[in-house]
């Protein structure tokens, strides 16, 4: 059911201080780049297989101010196969969706909480 860790997320304050650092200091290679209504914007960046999703929020500053939002690591995701068949699966073991699923043209996101309140994002790639 669960295949891999998909990716990390880290919030960052400058975006491009960040991409530098993981780039130019540790070899990552900038993937891609978005921009989410709302003022997010999101550089995925690779290495060795791994990817890490840069965040950096361009309305709020210093630092977000979304309610549960930080800097710093903010989530592990795990790829699953089928992300109803996972939803399905974590119900029946006593642990509830906490957000979504939302579903895209290429993949499917939803959120848990480990027993500590952790959230850990599960992610369907589709079409891949």
């Amino acid at each position: 059911m669960f295949r891999r860790i998909d990716h990390i997320e880290l919030v960052t304050a400058d975006e491009e201080r960040a991409v530098r650092f993981y780039t130019d200091v540790l070899g990552f290679s900038v993937r891609s780049r978005h921009s989410v209504p709302g003022g997010l914007k999101l550089v995925y960046l690779e290495l060795g297989g791994t990817t890490m999703e840069l965040m950096t929020w361009t309305e709020t500053t210093p630092a977000p101010r979304i309610e549960g939002e930080h800097l710093g690591y903010r989530m592990m995701a795990l790829e699953v196969d089928d992300m109803q068949a996972a939803l399905d699966a974590l119900k029946a073991r006593g642990v509830p969706c906490t957000w979504g699923p939302l579903v895209r043209p290429t993949y499917a996101r939803a959120e848990i909480r480990d027993p500590d309140g952790n959230p850990i994002e599960l992610r369907q790639w589709i079409g891949r």
